[in-house]
């Protein structure tokens, strides 16, 4: 039986990999479980998976979860980024699930490679913020990092069992999100409720933005260049309306492989949970001609700039792409609360990144720094007009 822990449980990732778990009785257990102010949906978890190392936001969240578990309470009831670093570092846990939204997650993902875990990183910004050091680090650990996002799993698929040195080109592919057919005056004119309206795919609110902004596959892009070491050059973004081919591989004797299914995030992380074994997972089955046609588009860059400005980070590395990441969140949060105007979300961030002189990527304090100069920049920013 295999022992995992989960960081971001009670996401739309963690209730997915949860889901698994329980439609695979006797194979995986849950020893620890990390998760925000979800308190109602936690304790539930709590009870029914009986982990023994359990975290949340911070200590008012501790209390309310204890209170409300009482003699059912687990062991340890941990909080803020010690308590996530204690449920990636769990003991027996062989495999973490790291699926805590933005970059609250690097800490406790940095803790389980620290440790030797390998990761099932489903927490993109890990590998965007901190790339190169992240990347050395599982290598000296000879730790796993396994890719759970629909598109790198795709991709981590295809080029599993082919030699090192034989992929020519990377191409993740994309929805297009909810807004890809429209003009310029109607983005001007984007509610929340219809940018959270995604047309395949059911996730939180942040990704679900990211994913109408298209910054979600700006992000993609740099975590692909660390996941698979290909230069930003090989690394192209294709708009597939249907979410069918997750993402393609192109070798260099010109050959294309491609992972196809049903837009269904439980069966990456299926994939990742029992890698290098794959199990059967009761999820809908995929018919190709039931699928009908399949389309492939080239991406606007100028009516979608974010996915420019995360090839551009990327490109200028170092603290560059902490620094966009950072501004993102703090946009698409104010956008969320009705600050700003869904066009105002890369405007925000163009702008904190023209402001950026970047830094060499040394140290974790120096992601958290520049993660920090940035959050303050996109909110003086904001209070001053996007323009």
């Amino acid at each position: 039986m295999k022992k995992i822990a989960i960081l971001g449980s009670t996401g739309s990732i963690g209730v997915s990999a949860l889901d698994v778990v329980t439609r695979n009785p006797g194979e995986l257990r849950v020893v620890a479980l990390a998760a925000g102010r979800n308190i109602d949906l936690l304790s539930e978890q709590v009870l029914r998976f009986r982990p023994e190392i359990v975290s949340v936001i911070d200590e008012e969240h501790a209390c309310s979860l204890r209170e409300r578990l009482g003699s059912e309470c687990p062991g340890a009831v941990l909080w803020g980024d010690e308590g996530y670093c204690r449920v990636a570092t769990a003991p027996g846990a062989g495999l973490v699930l790291s699926a805590i939204v933005g970059a609250a997650g690097l800490l406790p993902t940095m803790a389980a490679i620290e440790a030797g875990r390998d990761v099932a990183l489903a927490n993109k910004e890990t590998l965007v913020t901190a790339g190169p050091l992240v990347t050395e680090k599982a290598r000296l650990k000879g730790v796993r990092l396994i890719p759970v996002d629909s598109e790198h799993s795709a991709v981590f698929q295809c080029i599993e069992g082919n030699p090192t040195g034989s992929v020519a080109r990377v191409i993740l592919t994309a929805s297009g999100g909810p807004f890809r057919r429209a003009t310029q005056q109607e983005l001007e004119r984007v509610t929340v409720a219809g940018a959270l309206r995604h047309p395949n795919w059911a996730m939180g609110r942040k990704i679900t933005i990211d994913s109408a902004t298209m910054m979600n596959k700006g992000l993609e892009v740099i975590e692909a260049r660390w996941l698979f070491g290909v230069g930003y050059d090989r690394i192209d973004v294709v708009i597939h309306p249907q979410s069918i081919v997750h993402s393609l591989v192109e070798f260099v004797d010109g050959s294309v492989l491609a992972q196809m299914g049903q837009p269904d995030m439980r069966g990456p992380i299926s994939y990742a949970l029992f890698y290098p074994d794959r199990h059967p997972g009761g999820f809908p089955p995929f018919h190709p001609v039931k699928a009908g046609v399949l389309e492939f588009l080239a991406p606007d860059v100028e009516r979608f700039p974010c996915l420019r400005l995360g090839y551009e980070a990327g490109k200028a590395g170092g603290t560059m792409p902490a620094v966009m990441n950072a501004a993102n969140e703090e946009a698409v949060n104010a956008f969320l609360e009705g600050r700003i105007a869904f066009l105002d979300i890369a405007r925000v961030i163009e702008h904190v990144m023209a402001r950026h002189a970047v830094v060499e990527l040394t140290s974790l304090q120096a992601v958290l720094s520049a993660d920090a100069w940035a959050r303050g920049q996109a909110e003086e920013i904001m209070k001053e007009g996007t323009g």
